[in-house]
């Protein structure tokens, strides 16, 4: 499917529920902090993909699930992308074994020391309503 396709189809996904909640293009771009020209540029399919935060103030404004309109326009969600070791030996495959070691060595005291936990919850998963 081309990013002309996706973009469409996007499009036609939020106008529909825009519609259905009855919210003017002005109404949505005021409550998602976005310009009514980004709002209907992005509803005709003019914006082949959209930047993430814009998707998520849209999927918040409109009710739809953030995953839904990561799909559409074709962005891997967070869940499917590989950890950091997996990632790093990947891409990094000349590095010897001892420095990607080093690095993810590295890595995991950063996170420890900014909280954060590699084994979750991710965001998301653990909130309620």
């Amino acid at each position: 499917m081309t990013n002309t396709t996706k973009a469409a189809k996007l499009g036609k996904v939020l106008k529909e529920r825009r519609n259905k909640l009855e919210l003017t293009i002005k109404e949505v771009a005021r409550r998602s902090g976005m310009t009514d020209s980004n709002v209907l540029r992005i509803e005709r399919g003019d914006i082949p993909q959209p930047r993430p935060e814009t998707l998520k103030s849209l999927a918040d404004v409109l009710g739809l699930e953030l995953s839904d309109l990561f799909n559409l326009v074709g962005y891997v969600q967070p869940k499917a992308l590989p950890s950091f070791s997996p990632y790093l030996r990947s891409k990094y495959s000349d590095l010897p074994e001892s420095a990607a070691k080093e690095v993810e060595a590295s890595f995991a005291r950063i996170a420890a020391r900014h909280g954060y936990d590699p084994n979750g919850p991710h965001n998301g998963e653990d909130e309620r309503e």
